[in-house]
């Protein structure tokens, strides 16, 4: 029994660059999830930066989750193992549902790309209220990673044999 075919739809996707040094002007990895997005078909719901404190990123994951236009959410950054990163610690009391292949798969794939280097990565990735959240490293190149090769897929309604999108709220 084959699958049946489905379009493509558009997904409402936010951005959240968690650190204590970008800007607008210097946050390379959140401009650069933002316009992947958008390049994809997706429309870039919203986008902020936030210091790596707990609760001011669980504010704006929060705020996200509880908005119905919201359905996915990319973070880059505070996954490493410094004192200030927390982006795990603000996240996993918010999943309902914790995707533990995203942080297996982002560190399989990324250990092609910088070896052994790769065991610091606590990339996370879940599901709250509909919306899927995926947070990765703060560099460039790990969100170049994240998304060309999981993320992008995993938020496209034709990608077989399945995807996040049926998952996602409207």
């Amino acid at each position: 029994m084959g699958h049946a075919e489905t379009a493509f739809e558009p997904a409402h996707v936010a951005v959240l660059t968690v650190s204590d040094t970008r800007t607008e002007h210097n946050d390379t990895s959140g401009q650069y999830l933002a316009e992947s997005l958008q390049e994809a078909g997706h429309k870039l719901a919203d986008k902020k930066i936030v210091i790596d404190d707990v609760y001011q990123i669980r504010a704006v994951v929060s705020q996200w989750i509880a908005d119905e236009k919201v359905q996915a959410v990319l973070i880059t950054g505070g996954t490493g193992f410094t004192s200030r990163d927390n982006t795990p610690e603000a996240l996993i009391p918010l999943f309902d549902k914790q995707v533990e292949g995203f942080g297996e798969i982002f560190r399989m794939v990324s250990y092609q790309e910088i070896g052994t280097s790769t065991i610091q990565s606590r990339a996370v990735a879940g599901m709250a209220n509909k919306t899927v959240i995926f947070a990765m490293p703060g560099s460039t190149g790990a969100c170049r990673t994240g998304w060309t090769k999981i993320i992008k897929e995993q938020l496209d309604a034709s990608h077989r044999p399945c995807n996040f999108m049926p998952h996602l709220g409207k």
